[in-house]
């Protein structure tokens, strides 16, 4: 049966600062960007508000960890714990499993394996690792991308974590792209169906099309400038992965103006009945 879930991406504007990871070609290493921004919620203290709210579930970005030492992770995982409610996924925004770049393979490779640790550590059930930015029509870059999320899989298996990916950024903007992906990375590894990120005349049955490999949708809604959301356009894509049977998380996606847990209600009360 699906349930309610919520991304921390949902609620930026609310958790303190953004820590951005980013590649600095030049110097050949990873560099890290604070970006402030108010704390009203602790992540420790967010899978109580999140069950108090009604949601089963909680998704979480990297750039949303204050630490990634031991204790505080496993305080982490006892907040979820205490709560009853799930940690889900560890959503990692940065990496790039597609480039042909040696130095930045061998880099991304250590982090990708530091997160997937970091996820076993504060009890993520799963892990998403973005495809990668090359074109969606280079097969080289799928077959690459396949091999390292494989390689991923099985690291991440041993640790009790599973490895799932997304239409996230240009390797997976199509479903034609994301359905090669798949194929090639095998059943270990999973999907994210975003619901924002396939786009034009073919985005819904590009959204059939990887519902059923996909473990959460992102219910991510089409907004007017006052952040209502287009309902008959959500239903729509509600409805697709509803008639390929899809039953895990539905995560909801709000990045529009005014308060960030109210414009969640406006999408809950549509996704609501999907439940």
């Amino acid at each position: 049966m699906s349930y309610l879930s919520v991304s921390t991406w949902s609620l930026h504007r609310l958790l303190g600062p953004l820590r951005w990871t980013s590649w600095d070609a030049e110097a050949g290493e990873h560099r890290t960007n604070e970006e402030p921004q108010p704390q009203v919620h602790s992540l420790v203290d967010l899978p109580r508000e999140a069950a108090r709210r009604g949601y089963a579930a909680v998704e979480v970005c990297h750039f949303h960890f204050p630490s990634t030492e031991t204790a505080y992770l496993e305080s982490l995982r006892r907040a979820f714990a205490d709560a009853a409610v799930s940690f889900d996924t560890l959503l990692l925004d940065y990496g790039d499993p597609s480039t042909t770049d040696e130095a930045r393979q061998a880099a991304d490779g250590r982090l990708f394996r530091e997160w997937i640790d970091v996820a076993s550590q504060c009890g993520a059930k799963r892990i998403r690792i973005v495809a990668g930015e090359a074109q969606p029509t280079d097969e080289e870059a799928i077959r690459r991308s396949a091999q390292t999320l494989r390689e991923l899989a099985e690291y991440a298996s041993e640790r009790g974590v599973r490895v799932v990916t997304e239409n996230f950024k240009a390797l997976t903007s199509t479903g034609e792209s994301s359905a090669k992906l798949l194929n090639l990375a095998g059943d270990a590894v999973g999907m994210i169906t975003d619901f924002g990120n396939y786009k034009g005349a073919a985005k819904y049955d590009e959204i059939a099309m990887t519902a059923p490999r996909s473990q959460s949708v992102h219910v991510k809604p089409a907004y007017d400038e006052n952040g209502i959301p287009d309902e008959a356009e959500l239903v729509r894509c509600l409805e697709a992965v509803r008639e390929k049977g899809f039953d895990g998380a539905l995560v909801l996606i709000y990045d529009g103006p005014g308060d960030m847990w109210e414009g969640l209600e406006r999408t809950k009360r549509i996704a609501a009945s999907y439940v």
